[in-house]
């Protein structure tokens, strides 16, 4: 442990940045996890309402992975890389199986 008075709040600064950082990462991963199964639920199973959730899941998702880049949790690429991958999961749910081939 540290024995200077500035190592020692230092530490103390790093452990809680590490929690907040670890909050804002698992926050992102289960908003983009109920994004994905509802893209799943909605491709067995399509309707107006399931459209609404989706859209609804993306925004969430959206608005809390942007936050995680302005707070510097999430490097800005990384956070543009999730944004893809969530946009493109839907448009690939979204087409006919004849367009996709």
């Amino acid at each position: 442990m540290a024995n200077i008075k500035s190592a020692i709040k230092r530490v103390q600064i790093a452990e809680r940045n590490r929690l907040r950082n670890k909050a804002y990462k698992s926050a992102v991963r289960t908003l983009m996890k109920k994004f994905m199964i509802s893209v799943e639920k909605y491709t067995t199973n399509p309707s107006p309402e399931q459209m609404q959730e989706i859209q609804e899941r993306m925004n969430q998702a959206f608005s809390k992975i942007d936050k995680a880049v302005k707070r510097g949790v999430l490097h800005r690429n990384n956070g543009a890389r999730k944004k893809s991958r969530l946009s493109r999961a839907l448009k690939h749910r979204l087409e006919p199986a004849s367009v996709a081939s």
